[in-house]
C-alpha cells in the first residue's frame, strides 16, 4: 500500500512566508502612498479637482438597470441595490414621467440639469478650484454651480434654485458636499426619475488616480423616496489637446430665426 507522508512546514518555511506577506503589505502601502502623493493638490495640500471631466456611463438614460430601448442603450445601472425606493404615489408619477419622457424631460427644453444629474449627463463639465470654493461650469446650458468650502453653512432664508445650495467639507482627501434648497423643476435622468423641493443630496468626490474621480451621491426626499439611496459613477479627465467646453444653449435655438435681427427681405 502506498502512503503519502504529510509534513508540517518547518519553522524556517513559516518565517519565509511571513516575511513575504510582510513585504507584500509594505509594497501595497508604498504604492498607495505614491498614488496619494501623485494627486494634484492645492497649495494647502487638499486635492485639486480642477480640470474638464466627463462620465462614460449610461446613467443619464436611466439610473436603474434597463435593457435596450429605442431611446436608450442597455445599462447595468448606477444605483446601489438597483432599485430607487419610491413611495407608492411617487412611483405612479415616475411611471407617468417615463411614459411622457419624449416630451416632458426638462433637458429637452435646454433647462439646467440640476444636481446630481449634471455630473453624469453625457457632456463635459469643468471645475475651477481654489481654497474657498469650487466652481463647476457645465457645458449644457452653461450653468455655473458653486461649492463653498470655506466652512460656511446653508443660508436660513435661501433662494431655492435648480442646482440647490452646496457646502463642502473635507474628510481626508474626500470632498463631502451637502446640497439642499432645490426646486422640483429638474429630473434625475431621461427615464422620468424625479424629486421634490425637499431633495437633500450628499456628494462624495474622491480621486482614484490623478485623472479619475469616483463620484458618489446619497439622495433623500421624504416626499418621494421611502429611504435614502445611493448612486455612483466614475468621472474621467479630458486630456485631448486643446479640448474645451463649447456653449450648448439649446433653449435659444427656437429664437435663431428672430435674433439677432435680420434685415427685411424684399
Amino acid at each position: 500500500m502506498n502512503t503519502t507522508l504529510i509534513t508540517q512546514p518547518s519553522r524556517h518555511q513559516r518565517s519565509a512566508v511571513a516575511m513575504l506577506l510582510a513585504i507584500g503589505a509594505v509594497a501595497l502601502a508604498m504604492n498607495a502612498a505614491l498614488a496619494a502623493d501623485s494627486l494634484p493638490r492645492l497649495a494647502g495640500g487638499k486635492p485639486d479637482f480642477s480640470g474638464i471631466w466627463q462620465t462614460t456611463s449610461a446613467a443619464d438614460y436611466d439610473l436603474e438597470p434597463h435593457s435596450n430601448r429605442k431611446d436608450a442603450p442597455p445599462s447595468a445601472g448606477v444605483v446601489e441595490g438597483n432599485v430607487i425606493p419610491y413611495l407608492p404615489k411617487a412611483l405612479e408619477q415616475r411611471n407617468k414621467n417615463f411614459a411622457n419622457r419624449a416630451t416632458d424631460d426638462p433637458s429637452l427644453k435646454g433647462w439646467t440639469l440640476g444636481v446630481p444629474r449634471g455630473i453624469y449627463y453625457p457632456e463635459p463639465f469643468q471645475i475651477f478650484q481654489r481654497a474657498r470654493d469650487l466652481k463647476i461650469v457645465y457645458q449644457f446650458g452653461a450653468t455655473i454651480r458653486t461649492i463653498h468650502t470655506n466652512n460656511t453653512e446653508h443660508p436660513d432664508d435661501p433662494n431655492d434654485g435648480l442646482v440647490g445650495d452646496s457646502r463642502g467639507k473635507w474628510d481626508g482627501d474626500t470632498l463631502v458636499v451637502d446640497v439642499t434648497h432645490f426646486t422640483d423643476r429638474t429630473w434625475l435622468d431621461r427615464a422620468g426619475n424625479f424629486h421634490s423641493p425637499d431633495l437633500h443630496v450628499v456628494e462624495r468626490w474622491k480621486f482614484l488616480d490623478a485623472n479619475t474621480i469616483e463620484y458618489k451621491a446619497t439622495l433623500e426626499d421624504p416626499q418621494v423616496f421611502s429611504r435614502p439611496w445611493n448612486l455612483s459613477v466614475i468621472l474621467y479627465r479630458h486630456r485631448e489637446k486643446d479640448f474645451q467646453l463649447i456653449e450648448d444653449y439649446r433653449y435659444t435655438l427656437d429664437f435663431d430665426d428672430f435674433y439677432p435681427p435680420k434685415p427685411d427681405k424684399k
